[in-house]
């Protein structure tokens, strides 16, 4: 079986904003800022945990509609841009840096959103641990939304090594399926500015069933499942967004 490795430090950084900013255009993220607002049925005041919040692309829209917002992420980087992004849009949002395996909030969001595959980075025990402690977040009532790979589309379109270019400079991913744990395995491999720089990470991928079961296992009452435009999923939804009621 194969050993998951995740170089945090190497693979979460300024090269991942980079060459990743030209697919984050700032119409996707109000494409996902809407269908997250429509999905949650969210009403104004409400209180939003952004959980794995990255460099605040989510959570700083949100908190310019009028959210109360809170963005937690291990990188202390993504955090740095979140912080200098929601000052200059003139919006407040809580960051800060923190592990999704032990939150210390207990009923405090009205919902919590975990989005662009940050869910599935540890073992099976510690991402169920994830979910358990956003049900803690959560108020009586509220709603978990979780945007990840839809994994039957991910092996239809499988690609096992992809470059990126971007002004001269590349990204290389190596990818392996591993069908025993539903695990893909990455090693990137940076060449910027003359300098090369690798990293690994894996990401653990579900079916739907396999998630819902896991969401019902940990107390959520309801699990609804939508594709990327908030339509039913499907096989052959680009994404799965995940809807669960506490």
């Amino acid at each position: 079986m194969a050993v998951n490795k995740f170089d945090n430090n190497s693979v979460f950084e300024e090269d991942y904003l980079y060459f990743y900013e030209t697919l984050l255009t700032p119409e996707r993220t109000q494409h996902e800022v809407n269908l997250i607002c429509r999905l949650l049925e969210l009403q104004p005041e409400m209180s939003i945990l952004d959980l794995a919040c990255g460099h605040g692309r989510i959570a700083n829209q949100l908190a310019a509609r009028g959210y109360h917002v809170t963005g937690i992420d291990a990188t202390a980087f993504f955090l740095q841009k979140a912080i200098q992004d929601a000052a200059s849009c003139g919006v407040q949002v809580e960051y800060i840096q923190g592990d999704m395996r032990s939150l210390t909030f207990r009923e405090r969001f009205d919902c919590i959103i975990n989005c662009f595959t940050a869910f599935g980075y540890f073992d099976d025990n510690e991402n169920r641990l994830v979910l358990a402690q956003a049900y803690q977040a959560l108020k009586a009532g509220g709603k978990l939304l979780i945007d990840i790979q839809n994994l039957s589309r991910l092996l239809q379109d499988f690609i096992p090594e992809g470059v990126t270019e971007r002004d001269g400079n590349y990204m290389l991913a190596r990818t392996r399926y591993d069908a025993l744990t539903n695990c893909t395995h990455t090693e990137r491999i940076i060449i910027r500015d003359g300098q090369v720089r690798r990293g690994q990470y894996f990401i653990r991928n579900f079916t739907f069933p396999e998630i819902r079961d896991w969401l019902l296992q940990t107390s959520f009452s309801q699990v609804e499942g939508y594709g990327y435009d908030g339509e039913p999923f499907s096989l052959d939804s680009r994404r799965m967004i995940v809807v669960a009621n506490k």
